[in-house]
């Protein structure tokens, strides 16, 4: 199949319908009769759209293995080839408003030397980049650069959102030194965002680098280089995660024994000031029998004097385990 009729490449609601140039540009798709298959064309749409599915379930331009891939619920990063294409599915940070980065979204991508058929749900921003280079006439100019173009952009959202991840170990670490302990929940999202990502992109990571060692047509050595680095760049993204886990554990332990040494002292003052006390209460609780022969009882100043007592009492016990080292 060298060309396709440009009718079988309208969707209504497509995203993005376009041909690349090869020149790093892009031309759009309208009804010509015929496009010319020398150079990919790129159908970039949300699967959840009527008109799109529509599309997916029923073109003939696309293989019937694809079709629920495309459009299905499988999230975790994966490839397999067929023939001289790719099925990918991959994984990006999420940067929409109102959503956490750890929510990550996925696109789907069909491609081979003549087609590249892109799907998401959620907006996925490194399409959005590689779309502005092709605007500005700087992107890619085959499928290969394409598909290079598209997964360097997703690792450098994955590498940004991972170096957020370690400064803000950095910052509650250095907090803990001044023995101010997070906000109760903070460090458990820490550890679930380090956690989900480290599961999602080492998958995603193996996709890069079995992308990176085949070898296809439409795929250069230029692209399979550039491949393997944006694997290995993924790779050291992921020995910083396994790191950021490990040091969350040990600020988990450090919170653990910051709070347990503010009750320990806590528990101690509250000790001290019941010792304090305790002759009092004892002096107290015995003048306050109602017996008679209480020493004082009938003296106009027995209880200035006996208060004047226990403050003199009170003083002292605190002199003597100030003595002791024990306040």
């Amino acid at each position: 199949m060298n060309h396709i009729e440009g009718k079988a490449l309208q969707v209504s609601d497509a995203i993005i319908s376009c041909q690349l140039d090869g020149k790093g540009g892009l031309i759009p798709i309208d009804n010509r009769d015929v496009i010319n298959c020398e150079r990919p064309c790129w159908l970039h749409l949300n699967y959840t759209h009527r008109e799109s599915a529509d599309w997916l379930s029923s073109t003939p331009l696309i293989p019937d293995s694809v079709r629920a891939a495309l459009s299905g619920d499988s999230m975790r990063p994966r490839v397999s080839r067929l023939g001289d294409g790719f099925m990918i599915t991959l994984r990006s940070v999420n940067l929409n408003s109102e959503s956490r980065p750890d929510q990550l979204v996925a696109i789907r991508v069909f491609i081979n030397d003549k087609l590249i058929v892109s799907t998401r749900r959620r907006k996925v921003y490194a399409i959005d980049e590689v779309l502005t280079d092709l605007q500005n006439g700087n992107g890619p100019a085959d499928g290969g650069s394409w598909l290079v173009d598209v997964c360097d952009a997703l690792t450098d959202h994955a590498s940004e959102f991972i170096e957020e991840l370690h400064d803000k170990i950095i910052e509650l670490e250095d907090a803990l030194l001044d023995q101010q302990v997070p906000a109760r929940g903070e460090l458990a999202l820490l550890r679930k965002q380090i956690i989900v990502m480290r599961r999602y992109m080492a998958p995603q990571r193996d996709v890069y680098a079995k992308l990176a060692s085949e070898r296809l047509g439409w795929m250069d050595d230029d692209d399979r280089r550039r491949m393997q680095e944006i694997s290995d760049r993924l790779g050291r993204g992921l020995d910083d995660l396994d790191a950021c886990v490990a040091r969350t554990a040990v600020l988990a332990d450090e919170i653990a024994s910051v709070l347990a040494d503010a009750m320990n002292r806590r528990t101690y003052t509250m000790s001290l000031l019941a010792m304090v006390f305790l002759p009092t209460t004892f002096l107290t609780g015995l003048f306050g029998v109602n017996l008679g022969g209480i020493p004082g009882g009938e003296y106009h100043y027995g209880f200035s004097i006996f208060c004047l007592l226990l403050v003199v009492l009170v003083v002292g016990v605190a002199w003597w385990l100030k003595r002791r080292k024990w306040l």
